[in-house]
């Protein structure tokens, strides 16, 4: 290789730019490169388009690589296509040439069958290219290359830095988003935009801070900094296969975690325990990763693993909501389910809910509607799928969770504290009985009856006994029987084999 072409690569390297550097490392904030090298470990990155430049209205200025690094580098050992913004450059604005780069990287992503991974970091659409009709006319296939990369291989989206504009529309289309906390931040517009058009005077982080969007359901992990970022990334990425017809990543995992669940659950259906202290009774040691945590936090949605196999949980909380469903609780399962189906994750499904949240707040949200997306993702699924009732399953919100034989589940089972029926016990025994229970000599004594009576119909051996579950079992042998299950289980056949496709109710 000639000097020239030695010394035009090393001016793109973050030694040649000392100064450019030193101003990120202020910031707080990890350059381009070096998060690379942090996600990939070290090993091989093989960049493309290093030696790029920007277009004709910016050919003045410093712009290594037109801001973006892409290559294609490996994340524990498996490839992936990666693309990090360089926000030493232009404050890591996206020029026409470097959307180009980032077009390759999809097309590899398509091409090979790889993950593909975005970590932005800055000012969206550059200006000085933007306001130019004749290449903003031209728009830009990179959404449609994402649409046809979803639900082929994994995509993932991590704000490291400001990412308004182009890259939240990006991280939209994306399985997992991944925001910085004090850093990063993910919305439609920054504040001087919001400004300038609305007249809010609002903070970057008050529109799209990582734990403002987090609460909201944008973001799917907060973190504290980039290499918990960056870990939650590789975390993420292990536990699916590189493309959706691979095999997902299976490891040796040393045992299950110390939990006794035959007395997790209180003896009182009033009373509320952690849904997450049931899964990690059910799952290898050390190896769930919770999905969404703060948004909707009636339910639980995580990957773990049992035996080793990776699997997608869905758990109603009953510190929540005492795990009634809402609008931002479905939409969070599907999701979930949605890309588990997709990469092929089998889908275990813990059930202890009261119903679906009711009232004039919760159909504002318009729940009528939004329910359906969760009971459409359970119900077209073709993974494995096992349902557990381990307290409460009442009302169409049962089976909507996918509760007995809703969804056809590979494996269903009870508790011996679950209690099944159409709604709850107390409320319809008001409705139904509340003229005789007022006329009562004792109210409240025949109320009393009234339930327990009721109560004794809606013990798990009567739900075996018609045989709408597979068995009864101790909370210590369900650990067991999901490995069996495990074992032998496969995809299931399309329901409706030369259907074009179903539509999601929202």
């Amino acid at each position: 290789m000639s000097d020239c072409i030695r010394a035009a690569h090393a001016a793109t390297r973050d030694a040649a730019r000392s100064k450019a550097v030193g101003r990120q490392h202020d910031r707080g904030k990890l350059t381009a490169r070096e998060r690379i090298e942090i996600l990939t470990g070290g090993a091989t990155f093989v960049e493309f388009g290093a030696l790029a430049t920007p277009g004709d209205q910016s050919r003045t200025v410093d712009a290594p690589g037109d801001g973006v690094v892409t290559g294609i580098g490996r994340i524990d050992g498996r490839a992936a296509a990666i693309v990090a913004f360089d926000f030493t450059v232009l404050g890591g604005s996206n020029g026409e040439v470097g959307m180009s780069k980032i077009e390759r990287c999809a097309a590899r992503a398509l091409q090979d069958r790889i993950p593909l991974v975005l970590l932005c970091d800055g000012g969206g659409h550059r200006i000085q290219e933007g306001l130019d009709s004749r290449s903003a006319a031209l728009g830009s296939p990179m959404l449609a290359r994402l649409i046809d990369l979803s639900g082929l291989v994994p995509t993932v989206a991590a704000m490291m830095g400001p990412g308004f504009g182009l890259a939240t529309n990006l991280a939209a289309l994306c399985d997992l988003v991944v925001v910085v906390r004090g850093t990063g931040t993910i919305g439609m517009s920054s504040a001087p935009f919001v400004r300038a058009g609305t007249g809010e005077d609002l903070t970057n982080e008050e529109i799209g801070g990582a734990d403002v969007q987090a609460e909201r359901g944008v973001v799917d992990i907060a973190a504290d900094d980039e290499h918990e970022a960056l870990d939650a990334i590789r975390a993420y990425l292990g536990y699916l296969p590189a493309h959706a017809d691979g095999p997902a990543p299976r490891v040796s995992m040393p045992q299950q975690a110390v939990v006794d669940l035959d007395s997790i659950i209180p003896d009182s259906s009033r009373r509320a325990y952690d849904m997450l202290d049931v899964v990690e009774g059910l799952a290898d040691r050390d190896s769930v990763l919770e999905i969404r945590p703060t948004a909707a936090p009636n339910i639980v949605t995580c990957l773990t693993r049992i035996d080793g196999h990776p699997i997608g949980v869905i758990g109603n909380q009953p510190r929540h909501l005492g795990g009634a469903l809402d609008s931002a609780a479905c939409e969070k399962a599907a999701h979930l389910a949605a890309v588990c189906d997709a990469f092929g994750l089998p889908l275990l499904i813990l059930i202890d809910l009261p119903g679906f949240l009711i009232g004039s707040a919760a159909e504002s949200t318009q729940l009528a509607r939004r329910s359906g997306r969760l009971m459409f993702e359970l119900g077209r699924a073709t993974v494995p799928r096992f349902t557990v009732v381990v307290r409460k399953g009442y009302g169409a919100a049962y089976i909507a969770m996918g509760g007995g034989r809703s969804i056809d589940a590979d494996l269903s089972l009870a508790w011996p504290t679950a209690e099944i029926c159409a709604m709850p016990i107390e409320g319809a025994v008001d409705i139904a009985f509340g003229r005789e229970i007022a006329a009562a000599p004792d109210p409240h004594s025949r109320r009393d009856e009234l339930v327990e009576g009721f109560r004794a119909n809606v013990h798990p051996v009567r739900a075996a006994s018609g045989f709408g579950i597979d068995d009864v079992v101790a909370p210590s042998a369900t650990r067991e029987l999901l490995i069996e299950s495990l074992s032998r289980c496969r995809r299931h056949a399309d329901r409706v084999p030369g259907k074009r496709r179903t539509i999601s109710p929202i």
